[in-house]
């Protein structure tokens, strides 16, 4: 076997202008996060009081390192390749394409959802942390980073971006007209983030289905219900129903109606209604201005005692916990004013017939 041009070649690299080449590639990999380090340093320093560009100093940190690598190959190659540097220009595409890249990688990172741009944005237009606008326009964001720089390193080799586009529009108008249901989730999907009827960890509930909201997707969203199970409701649905937020609530509504017999002296039911009228009025439980005790109805077998308040905490759990007591105490007042809850019951009415006197 002949090995002469492997020989040749051997003896044609310049040792020097190599071992130079790996030196340069060698000192920048040594030195990229030293020279980050003290880049940020100075930002830092420099603009302490502007803690905008300190986060968009940050969201470059990892792109910049790579980016003080790709120098160092660079000048590595360049050294190395200088005579023949003419005949391989498809070099300078690649680190383009690679730069363009990194930029776009550091974008990338600036357009979090937990970024100083959209916590400014959030802040400017009064959205809180549970809000899931930001997150929503975080991934716009990113995916509009993503499509320019497939775009920029596209036509950095050649790529026609009019075909791209146009094929773009003609695809989107497919997209449109096969995907109609789904584009109709999409746009409830955005209105409800616009309306925010509710946010992420809200109790809500609909003519279908109760529970606490997950997560809004694109195309869905996600409501845990009370016997944890995970229901996906499109959004299309969700938005054309009427939807009752219960975290909305700052008091809770407690409604129930005393049965008492038919027999009870009205002195007694209107001890019972003052006494239980005073209690709720007194309790700090209980928002002020919202008690309603009233003898209001006569049944077929019995006397009506309506009970009407507000608990100041609009928490279930607790508003049950008052509604024992509150019951407790009912029974109480019933047993001490000698009132006696009404049974069902059904009176007949037998009447005797007349028995005729006169003779056949």
């Amino acid at each position: 076997m002949n090995f002469d041009w492997l020989i040749q070649g051997y003896y044609n690299i310049r040792w020097i202008d190599l071992l130079v080449s790996i030196g340069i590639l060698l000192l920048f990999l040594a030195f990229r996060k030293l020279f980050t380090r003290y880049l940020f340093a100075f930002v830092i320093g420099r603009f302490k009081e502007h803690p905008a560009l300190i986060r968009w100093a940050q969201a470059f940190e990892k792109p910049l390192q790579y980016f003080f690598i790709l120098i160092g190959t660079y000048l590595a190659l360049r050294y190395f390749m200088h005579e023949q540097w003419s005949f391989v220009i498809d070099v300078n595409k690649i680190y383009r394409s690679i730069s363009i890249a990194l930029l776009g990688w550091g974008l990338y990172n600036v357009s979090a959802a937990s970024s100083i741009l959209l916590e400014g944005a959030g802040k400017r237009f009064g959205l809180d942390a549970s809000s899931m606008i930001i997150p929503f326009l975080s991934k716009v964001v990113r995916f509009i980073i993503i499509l320019l720089v497939v775009t920029i390193v596209g036509a950095e080799w050649g790529f026609s971006i009019n075909g791209v586009v146009a094929g773009m529009g003609l695809g989107s108008l497919a997209i449109a007209l096969a995907a109609q249901e789904s584009l109709s989730n999409v746009i409830a999907g955005i209105i409800i983030i616009l309306e925010k009827p509710f946010s992420k960890g809200d109790w809500i509930s609909t003519p279908d289905i109760e529970g606490i909201v997950e997560d809004i997707t694109f195309r869905s969203s996600k409501i845990r219900t009370f016997t944890d199970a995970l229901v996906i409701v499109p959004n299309s649905k969700l938005a054309a129903s009427a939807i009752t937020n219960g975290s909305q609530m700052g008091k809770r509504k407690i409604f129930f109606n005393i049965k008492v017999s038919l027999h009870t002296p009205g002195d007694r039911i209107k001890r019972v209604v003052t006494r239980l009228t005073e209690h709720l009025e007194q309790d700090e439980a209980v928002a002020p201005g919202t008690v309603m005790v009233k003898f209001n109805e006569f049944y077929e077998s019995s006397l009506g005692i309506m009970v009407q308040c507000f608990t100041r905490s609009p928490g279930w759990g607790d508003n049950l916990e008052y509604r024992q007591q509150l019951n407790l105490y009912v029974m109480q007042i019933l047993e001490e004013e000698d009132v006696k809850l009404a049974y069902p019951t059904q009176r007949v009415l037998v009447q005797e017939p007349e028995t005729g006197l006169g003779q056949a």
